[in-house]
């Protein structure tokens, strides 16, 4: 069927399923999570991490916009309540049973408050004790009713990391019973008055006096800090709630779930497949300034391009490299679109092929940048970055409610860069504003706005070339362009919503746009050929094109049980439209002398001829639907599927031509995890990707799509509450790669083959209190295995079989010298073929970062250092004309407040 012929009928779909999508009666199951493009919403780096619920309570019914406490209207009679924790029920003041009327949850930037409200004026006890994991809180002498008189139950799902859930409940027809469940152990619990710390229970009653008693500390602990006793006292008005609050494990380098690979928040061990977080703790301590930094810090993920060194670029994940990374779970335009770390609020590394959820994609993975949300708690941060070569950066971070009912939430994110380089004549300048918008319609419905823009000035730069089998042996710093003419400008706008409604306890429909605009102008003069090991031919061209990306996605997710087996659907439609003008020109210039370069080249003024001028559109429709199944507790299985259709046009404007191509692809992947006891988990797991290549062979037939199988074992272990691991192995082929027609050189057959096998093991999180790791191996045996030009058994181009970091901190947790911290980054990097020819090699390296840092009160100040030891090496290489050096020694100091 034509992709055209398609997309009236599947919109008209998409339409029908958000207006009257209503699923069948189910057994009653915990509620859904948090879909892929959602973000977590934590509390940026330098403050505690913030639990992941502020976006899940959308879907918790009956969670929803909450006013604070000191905002609910109160009768004038007042009460102070009594909180009495014992190991042994106690006599309740009344035999009255007190009405709990409604149960409501705000959302904060460090958890949520949950708050049980009567209208009545009797006096309310808590006793607590655990079981197992499980904290229990019993209040008697109350009831759940809602003002129908009818019972409910408030259940909240994964509130915040370390936490299974959290219910309220009618025990009996005397007691309410609030039960926090941990992942692994019992929570802590405290009990205080500030309404910024986690996750709250308050009960707030309009009883009349009562004398207050201060609870023991036990295990799981239930204590008011001696500073907060007094604030606990009736307030002017008479009317005081006092607040239980709820701490799970929120240490900033584990992160136990994510979205990326299921498009649902979905635990990490429960998924089979090899799945890395960087969370923005690490991009913090580390001062990560692009990318690059943040995924070096996840096994088998090394650099491919580098666009002219915009670190735009693209990355090779278990050796294949991508065509661009996903934003929110959205494709972000190609590589030449550029991203700036300000807005990002975790980097996820999904490996393996994963067409089954994103489409078109290479084998080895997908990077997905999950962004800042707004935050229904005031939150001010700001930093200034200031370094070697002239560089400094300011960057804000503001957000918070912008009505008192916390139904609108805003959040702001600038940040502006000036720097030079340790490369001659380059320098940069950038701009980078990220507004986005929260609005809670209602109780089940959330709308989200979001919108970027950056923009990019610098001096594009090809680095230097190789000569021999090795890089030139000239200064890293030498520049081979002409100063002052190699020009690249990059404007990137970004916007988008994100809909999300609650159909029932269990179905959740979601609809989400994204648009990317990328524009691109750049004059370059660069190495073409090598004349000898001295002389290169040099040539000087204007690239300007531009990429607009319009992408819809649609999806619905829901919970079913069939007899003890739980299921947990998704079915989705995306839309997806690429196109733009691509525009070269480009004049010859004199060669150059490598060793003794005389950049006096005069370039011409006017406009350059004409040598490529092609626009073209790409049309992309893909259905997909994705099962979660929950075959006995320790028992999981994931199961999936997507069609995909594409069509692309190309017009040649200089030639007067236009040709199209038409593509269908089916992607499956299933897998399973099994878990011998709760801390390990065994999975293994079949996927497979496929990716449109655009063109003819000699007898004019249209060539297929690449197509990508992988084959994975692994095992997940949380090695203790707050450090995990993941050990993985893997083969992945990719067939129909384009190869030589040997019979007529001049075109293209696919006949190619090239595979990879690799090792794979990640460790992250804290091993003792304020001593956080992160650490990664990989061993990667990518080479080509099937070929009519290239040998068979050449590596893939910057690839390197051994690959490992450490990255680690600590910080001091008690005395005088109480928050003073130190890190320290090791990262080692193999031999990597320079091309597929297998030509050059770029020599291994082993580079050395380090950190110091003070943080007191909301104030932080840190030095991080790179490259330590001044280590000489390459990061990477497109060609033998363009290698980029890594930069040497580099110093940044910086200064941060949040309040």
């Amino acid at each position: 069927m034509k992709y055209k012929r398609l997309v009236p009928s599947l919109l008209l779909t998409s339409v029908i399923m958000m207006l009257i999508t209503s699923p069948s009666r189910s057994e009653e199951i915990s509620s859904i999570g948090v879909p892929q493009s959602t973000p977590s919403t934590k509390t940026p780096a330098n403050s505690t991490p913030q639990p992941r619920l502020v976006t899940k309570a959308q879907f918790v019914k009956p969670i929803t916009q909450i006013r604070r406490l000191s905002e609910i209207e109160r009768p004038t009679t007042s009460a102070e309540t009594l909180l009495v924790q014992s190991s042994t029920q106690q006599t309740p003041p009344s035999s009255e049973v007190v009405q709990v009327t409604g149960v409501k949850a705000n959302p904060t930037n460090k958890g949520v408050e949950v708050i049980l409200q009567t209208s009545k004026g009797q006096q309310l006890q808590i006793t607590n004790r655990s079981a197992g994991n499980n904290f229990i809180a019993d209040i008697p002498n109350a009831q759940l009713r809602l003002p129908s008189g009818e019972a409910f139950t408030f259940r909240s799902d994964k509130p915040i990391a370390g936490v299974t859930q959290i219910t309220v409940t009618n025990f009996d027809a005397k007691t309410i019973q609030v039960t926090v469940i941990g992942e692994t152990s019992v929570p802590t619990v405290e009990l205080f008055d500030s309404p910024n710390e986690g996750l709250i229970f308050s009960v707030a009653n309009t009883a009349p006096s009562a004398q207050q008693q201060q609870p023991q500390t036990q295990q799981p602990q239930v204590e008011r800090p001696e500073s907060e006793t007094q604030s606990s006292q009736p307030s002017a008005s008479g009317d005081q709630p006092i607040e239980l609050v709820v701490t799970g494990e929120q240490d900033g380098y584990r992160v136990p779930d994510a979205s990326t690979a299921t498009r649902t928040d979905t635990p990490l061990r429960d998924i089979p497949a090899s799945i890395q977080v960087v969370p923005r703790q690490v991009l913090e301590d580390q001062r990560a300034l692009r990318l690059q930094d943040a995924v070096q810090n996840v096994s088998g993920v090394t650099q491919g391009g580098n666009y002219g060194g915009t670190n735009s670029g693209s990355y090779i994940i278990r050796g294949f490299e991508q065509d661009g990374n996903f934003r929110n779970g959205f494709r972000d335009s190609d590589f030449f679109t550029l991203s700036d770390i300000a807005n990002l609020e975790r980097v996820e590394v999904l490996k393996g092929p994963a067409s089954v959820l994103f489409g078109q994609a290479q084998p080895g993975g997908i990077i997905n940048l999950v962004t800042k949300q707004p935050l229904s708690e005031p939150y001010y941060a700001a930093d200034f970055t200031a370094g070697s070569y002239g560089f400094y950066r300011p960057t804000l971070d503001f957000s918070g409610p912008l009505n008192s009912e916390k139904t609108l939430l805003y959040r702001l994110n600038v940040a502006y860069q000036n720097s030079g380089s340790f490369r001659d004549f380059v320098d940069t300048e950038r701009i980078f504003i990220a507004p986005s918008l929260t609005w809670k319609i209602g109780t089940n419905t959330t709308l989200n706005f979001d919108f970027e823009y950056l923009n990019n000035d610098t001096q594009f730069d090809r680095g230097i070339v190789a000569v021999g089998n090795r890089p030139a042996p000239i200064p890293i710093s030498r520049f081979l362009g002409v100063p002052g003419a190699n020009d690249g400008n990059s404007t990137v706008y970004r916007a988008g919503y994100r809909l999300e409604h609650r159909l029932s306890e269990n179905w959740q429909l979601r609809n989400a746009l994204s648009i990317t605009i990328n524009k691109v102008n750049n004059f370059v003069a660069e190495p073409d050929s090598l004349i000898d090991d001295r002389f290169f031919n040099r040539y000087y061209e204007n690239s300007k094109f531009e990429t607009d990306t319009y992408s819809l996605q649609t999806e619905v997710i829901g919970k079913f049980a069939t007899g003890s087996i739980i299921h947990q659907p998704l079915l989705g439609i995306e839309l997806n439209r690429s196109e733009g003008p691509l525009i070269f020109r480009d004049v010859i210039l004199p060669p150059l002398d490598i060793f003794s370069p005389v950049n006096n080249s005069v370039v011409p003024t006017d406009p350059l001829e004409a040598s490529f001028n092609v626009k073209t559109r790409a049309d992309k429709l893909g259905i997909y639907l994705q099962d979660q199944i929950t075959l006995v507790d320790n028992l999981k299985l994931l199961v999936g599927g997507r069609f995909d259709f594409t069509e692309q046009k190309n017009d040649d404007l200089l030639a007067s031509t236009s040709t199209s191509q038409s593509d269908q692809a089916f992607s499956p992947r299933i897998g399973i995890v099994y878990q011998p006891v709760q801390p390990i988990s065994l999975y293994a797991s079949y996927s497979s990707s496929f990716l449109p290549v655009i063109g003819n062979s000699a007898d004019n037939s249209v060539f297929e799509p690449q197509r990508g199988t992988q084959y994975e074992v692994g095992v997940k272990a949380d090695l203790s509450n707050r450090l995990s691991a993941t050990l993985a192995a893997y083969q992945i082929t990719k067939t129909n790669v384009l190869t030589t027609d040997l019979d007529n050189p001049s075109f293209s057959i696919q006949v190619g083959e090239q595979r990879s096998r690799g090792v794979e093991l990640d460790i992250a999180g804290e091993i003792l209190t304020g001593w956080k790791i992160i650490a990664t191996y990989a061993y990667t045996d990518a080479e080509i295995t099937e070929d009519n030009q290239l040998p068979v058994g050449n590596l893939l181009n910057n690839v390197a079989k051994n690959t490992a970091s450490l990255w680690t901190t600590y910080e001091i947790q008690r005395g005088n010298l109480q928050g003073l911290g130190f890190g320290l980054g090791l990262y080692y990097v193999g031999d990597r073929q320079g091309d597929l020819a297998n030509s050059f090699v770029l020599p291994s390296y082993f580079r050395t970062d380090a950190a110091l840092y003070y943080k007191r009160n909301n104030w932080k100040a840190a030095i991080n250092i790179k490259n330590l030891l001044d280590e000489k090496y390459y990061e990477t290489s497109q060609t033998r004309n363009v290698i980029y050096p890594g930069a040497p020694l580099t110093v940044l100091g910086t200064i941060s407040v949040e309040f």
